[in-house]
């Protein structure tokens, strides 16, 4: 069951990152092997907060998609709408305002987590200079590099309008 404690899904899900945000300021580490894991933790934490925002993100574009699809229409066709696991009938008068300021809401939480990410990369970039982290690749990596470079471009090749030539 996910409690919200009376918050919004939005605020909630800001509210668990910044806990765990706030835990990783501990103390100072002692050996090189604490500054190595310090350092992996805070590297995953980054990936997390960019795992968060993707996810956001993808919430955003699929409640554009609804109010796009939506808005056109007459506002006292009905729709139906998941509440809390439950399908409730409703008219699209009464949806749209709430999935509007969802949509707000989750764009709110995206603006805290980028500048938490911020926060965060310069951490990472304080403490690499401070403790002078160099990352290096393994040989293999590297020569894999030029060759991955030339075939990472994908696209679709769409040919003419017209169809025929």
């Amino acid at each position: 069951m996910n409690r919200t404690f009376g918050f919004s899904s939005a605020k909630y899900k800001l509210l668990m990152v910044k806990r765990a945000m706030s835990s990783s300021k501990a103390e100072e580490p002692v050996n090189e092997q604490a500054v190595a894991n310090k350092f992996a933790a805070m590297r995953s934490e980054l990936n997390q907060i960019y795992s968060k925002i993707t996810e956001l993100e993808m919430d955003v574009s699929e409640h554009s998609l609804v109010i796009n699809a939506i808005q056109p229409l007459d506002p006292s066709r009905r729709c139906f709408r998941m509440i809390g696991g439950v399908l409730v009938e409703r008219t699209i008068k009464e949806v749209l305002p709430a999935v509007q300021r969802n949509k707000e809401g989750i764009e709110e939480v995206i603006t805290r987590l980028n500048e938490a990410l911020e926060r965060k990369k310069k951490e990472i970039t304080e403490f690499e200079a401070k403790y002078k982290i160099r990352i290096r690749k393994n040989e293999g990596e590297e020569k894999d590099d030029g060759a991955r470079k030339e075939g990472t471009a994908q696209g679709v090749l769409v040919g003419p309008a017209g169809g025929s030539e």
